[in-house]
This record gives structure tokens, C-alpha cells and sequence, in this order.
């Protein structure tokens, strides 16, 4: 008994097509900042926008102005008329137009009267803001090469649709679109070479991509016993089936030529058998895989759960000399680990090793994790480290995993809100040690402005001379108006070290003060510096006393008990 047909939906949808719109007319009519949107989507769609408008050209959007002085877009500096819907479009349609996008507001009175005029004639019609007036509407998509989705709500809502785009993008791996591309080659390739042709249906240009493959195509063929037309279409099942049974990762990660010399050639192999799920019947990787991650400010519990699993899994492990005990004793036993012989004077040459040790371990075949503090493109390294597997052919196998920047971090725990209403504004990120030791330029003075400084205490002597008085060439400046602001030396500071880890310790104090509390006290590193007036938000210094030492730290009690509202601030007595 053949199945009942599904029934129809009771709220009407929208029936969704892909149009090619290559050498088409499109009619734009309105020139606010969504008419530069509509022009550009239909550039995109390799279509040819008019617009109309009587705004003169030197108020119009800006990219519109762009499109029209590079030629890409024609501009009708006057109101619509109804001729421009049959005068304006391409000679083999009998110049109508190919479609009509107005982005006037629909209280236009003109508005409706158009797109009465665009029905009857059967030209579609897009009308911003009013489904009742529109014969199709825009999706919300997402272009990744070939590679386009598109979500609606039916007119339910536009920011439900975004949203749900953007989730649904989220969800696909990385180079997914680049993928369909290099499929789409090989599959051309093989409709050439074995002269398919349409009439046999088998992944022919034209099929329908909204209905399943059909059970014929998906049937086993036995070698020797398909017909020839079979035998013609024999490597493009194959494709077909890895295309519709290996995961989308896998798929992503697959290049052309694993395509031409594994997918394809190991259909003599074993072409009585699917590709497993897993892709274990496809080519094997013939290398590994690094991966850069940040294991955040210290504390074990802040690694985020991509560079947990990555601490897992991976073959071989190098990290860091500052990434505390507590993420390193995640590491499982079985995994070797190396730790970065980084001192002064051998930093570059320990970076050469870690860089030329992951490189053996990737062209082993091993999942190699770069295991940093931080994260790794906050003062990490981590874009030279991408540089440098790119060079030695390897850019595709290199993951970048983000950890919570102590930047932002360790003045959390120490209470130090960066932004604040009413006191700071801004926050600025900065190194206090540049390339080969080299003092970078100092940051001016804003009242407003929370100033993290990284790298910097075992220098800060220098830092704050360089903050708080001019540089000599500044000093031999003309004019006293082009120097920077200096920062006043009663500035409120943070020296915060060790965030997140048992003996975290902050010294509150000021700019004249730090450099001698930081020698007196001595260094725990890895440390920050913190200046601004945010560093006073939630601390009253005491009068008369030039520094507050605070150690110890328990802000992330798993209990969360009583003393967590005291102790989330990470400082004893703020609360």
C-alpha cells in the first residue's frame, strides 16, 4: 500500500527556490542605507541593479555612491515610473524587468500602487516591512564559497531568522564551503571523463536538491554485472555515497587530492561496502594536526572545555613555562609532555624548538597541543605560530583554541572592574616589553582609560619613567602641544600576580610607589600591571600607608558556600 502524501501545512509557507540571476535586471527604487543592502546582494547574485531615486548623488548611501562610480550600479536620479517595469530590462525577456526591490517606507502611497503593478505583470516584488505587498521575500543566509543557506520565518520575525542562521552556521566546521567546492571539481571531473549524460539522472547538473537520491542511485553495483551505462556512472556513486555517509569534520578536512587518489581509487578496493560513519574506509591522514590553545589565567577550572578535551586527546603535548601545576596535572600519563626552556636570552631559541618539535610530531602523524597561558593570540605568539606551520605547508592542520586572557581576567579577580560607569570608559591592552626587549611607546594619559600592561614588572622602573616623564625626544620637541599627556604619579595601580592560582597576591599602590613595593615585596610571576582610576572603584586606600599586599585567592569554591560572595572577588575584605 503506497503511503498517504503529507498534507498541507495549514499556515501557508513560502515556496523556497534558488534563482540564478546572472545578467538580470533588477530594479531597485528607494536610496536609504537597506537600498546599498539590496545592491549589494544583487551585485552578489551576479544580477544588474538600476537604481531609482531623485535624491541627488552627492546624498546618497555611501556604498550606493561606490557602486555607481565604479559602474556596477546604474542610477536614475528620478521618481519611478510605471514604463521603467517594461523599458528598462534585458532585450530577450522583451526588456522587463527581472525583479523589483522597493525600500520605501510602505506608508508611501506610491508603494502599494507599484507592487499592484509589479503582481499583475507577474515581475516579482519585494516590499521592505510589509509581507502583504511582497510575491517573494529575502532569506537570511549564510555564503561560505559555494556553499548558501538560507533561513525564514515566513514574516514571523527577521531577527528570529538571523539568529537561527547564524546557530545553524556555528554548528558546521570550518572550511565546509571550501569542501563543496573541491567536490563540486571532482565531480564535474568525473561527468567529463565518463561522459554522463543528463538522461541518466545519476547526479546529473540539474538535479533537484529538495528531494532525496532516489533508491536506484543508491543501489549496490557489482563490478562486472552493472550495464555500461552503469559502469559510466560507477566513480560518481561512490562520490555520492562518501558525500552522504562520512561526517561533515571529515568532509571539511578533505582535499583534492585524497579525493582523486583515495575516495576514488578505493571504490576497486572495496566497492561492496559504504564508507563507515566514522570515514575509517576513506583515506587516512597521512599527518597530524597542532593545536594552539590558551589554558587561561590559571586556575584549572577557567580552561574552556575545547582545550580540556584537547588536553585529552593529544599524542604529544608543549607547553609553556608559566602554565600553572594545576592545568598540567590534567594531562593523562600516557602523554608525553615537554615544557618551554624559556629564560632570559633563550626565549626565541626555546620558541625554535617547541616550533620545530611540533612540526616532527605533526609530520608524524600526532595531534600536537601548543599549550599556552592566556590566550594565544593575546601576547602568545600564537599568530607567528600560525605563520610558521602555514610556511612549512601545513596551514590547513593548525586549530586555534582561545583562553581567557588574564588581561581581563586577573583584575577580576582582584576586584578591579576595567570598565566602569562615571569612572572608566576604555580599556587599552598593552606589552611593557617589545621585540628583543625594545620599550615600546608609552601610552598617553586619559582620565577615563584602564591601561593593562603585560610583560612589564620585571622592567617597571623604566615603565613608569616612561609613563610619568617625557622620552628625550619628546623632551626636544618644539612645540609642547604635540607631546603626550604624562600620567599623573598619584595614579592608582594594581600589581596582580599569579590570578586565579592559590597564592595569587595583588599590592595595591600607586604609580611613584610600585617600582619600590615590587622591590621590596619581590615578583611571583607570571604578573600584570594595572593603572587607572578603576583600580580605587571597590578599594579605599588607607591614609598614610604606600602600598596593601593581599594574598591568597578563593574565588571559585566548587561549595560556593558562604564565604563565596567574599571570596569571588578573589581580595580578603572587600567584601
Amino acid at each position: 500500500m503506497a503511503a498517504n502524501p503529507p498534507l498541507p501545512s495549514p499556515t501557508p509557507i513560502s515556496l523556497l527556490t534558488a534563482q540564478h540571476s546572472t545578467g538580470h535586471t533588477h530594479l531597485i527604487i528607494g536610496s536609504n542605507p537597506l537600498a546599498a543592502s539590496r545592491a549589494t546582494q544583487s551585485l552578489s547574485a551576479g544580477a544588474k541593479p538600476i537604481l531609482i531615486s531623485p535624491t541627488p548623488p552627492e546624498e546618497l548611501h555611501y556604498s550606493l555612491t561606490q557602486y555607481i562610480t565604479s559602474g556596477q550600479l546604474t542610477h536614475l536620479s528620478r521618481p519611478f515610473e510605471s514604463t521603467d517595469l517594461f523599458t528598462l530590462g534585458r532585450e530577450e525577456v522583451d526588456n522587463v524587468v527581472d525583479a523589483v526591490f522597493i525600500t520605501l517606507s510602505p506608508k508611501d502611497s506610491s508603494v502599494p500602487q507599484i507592487s499592484t503593478l509589479c503582481k499583475k505583470n507577474r515581475i516579482p516584488v519585494n516590499v521592505v516591512d510589509c509581507p502583504s505587498l511582497c510575491s517573494f521575500s529575502l532569506l537570511s543566509t549564510h555564503l561560505d564559497g559555494p556553499l548558501q543557506i538560507g533561513v525564514t520565518t515566513n514574516g514571523r520575525g527577521c531577527k528570529l531568522a538571523s539568529r537561527i542562521r547564524r546557530e545553524i552556521a556555528a554548528s558546521l566546521p570550518q572550511g565546509l564551503g571550501s569542501a563543496v567546492a573541491r567536490l563540486g571539481d571532482v565531480r564535474r571531473r568525473i561527468i567529463a571523463e565518463d561522459k554522463s549524460s543528463s538522461s541518466s539522472g545519476l547526479d546529473s547538473e540539474g538535479l533537484d536538491d529538495s528531494v532525496d537520491q532516489t533508491s536506484d542511485f543508491n543501489k549496490l553495483v557489482l563490478e562486472g554485472k552493472e550495464s555500461e551505462e552503469e559502469q559510466k556512472t560507477r566513480r560518481m556513486r561512490w562520490l555520492s555515497q562518501v558525500c552522504e555517509y562520512w561526517p561533515l569534520r571529515r568532509l571539511a578536512a578533505i582535499s583534492e587530492e585524497e579525493i582523486l587518489e583515495g575516495v576514488l581509487n578505493s571504490y576497486h578496493q572495496s566497492q561492496q561496502q559504504k564508507p563507515s560513519l566514522t570515514g575509517g574506509d576513506g583515506p587516512r591522514d597521512k599527518i597530524g594536526r597542532v593545536i594552539l590553545a590558551g589554558s587561561g589565567p590559571g586556575h584549572p577550572d577557567l580552561l574552556t572545555r575545547a582545550t580540556y578535551k584537547a588536553i585529552q586527546s593529544a599524542d604529544l603535548i608543549l607547553a609553556d613555562k608559566l602554565v600553572p601545576a594545576g592545568v598540567l596535572d590534567l594531562i593523562p600519563r600516557r602523554t608525553p609532555v615537554s615544557i618551554a626552556k624559556k629564560f632570559p636570552g633563550n626565549a626565541d631559541r626555546a620558541q625554535e624548538e617547541f616550533l620545530e618539535q611540533a612540526l616532527v610530531g605533526v609530520k608524524e602523524g600526532k595531534t600536537v597541543l601548543r599549550l599556552k597561558q592566556g590566550d594565544p593570540f593575546i601576547y602568545g605568539r600564537g599568530g607567528e605560530e600560525v605563520q610558521y606551520f602555514r610556511q612549512h605547508g601545513l596551514g590547513d592542520r593548525v586549530v586555534v583554541l582561545p583562553g581567557i586572557t588574564s588581561s581581563l581576567s586577573a583584575p577580576l579577580f582582584a576586584g578591579v572592574p576595567p570598565t566602569q560607569r562615571d569612572v572608566a570608559d576604555q580599556v587599552l591592552v598593552c606589552t611593557g616589553t617589545g621585540k628583543k626587549g625594545k620599550a615600546p611607546v608609552p601610552p598617553e594619559f586619559v582620565e577615563s582609560r584602564t591601561v593593562v600592561f603585560l610583560m612589564a614588572l620585571h622592567r617597571i622602573t623604566g615603565l613608569v619613567a616612561e609613563l610619568t616623564e617625557y622620552l628625550p625626544e619628546e623632551q626636544e620637541a618644539a612645540e609642547v602641544k604635540g607631546r603626550r599627556k604624562l600620567w599623573p604619579v598619584d595614579t592608582p595601580c594594581a600589581v596582580i600576580e599569579r590570578a586565579s592560582c592559590p597564592d595569587q597576591r595583588v599590592i595595591r599602590t600607586t604609580l611613584k610607589r610600585v617600582a619600590e613595593a615590587i622591590e621590596q615585596e619581590g615578583s611571583r610571576p607570571p604578573g600584570l600591571l594595572v593603572v587607572g582610576r578603576a583600580c580605587e572603584v571597590l578599594y579605599t586606600p588607607e591614609k598614610g600607608r604606600s602600598w596593601l599586599v593581599e594574598d591568597g585567592f578563593k574565588g571559585l569554591d566548587l561549595e560556593f558556600g558562604n564565604d563565596f560572595a567574599a571570596g569571588a572577588l578573589g581580595v580578603a575584605g572587600l567584601a
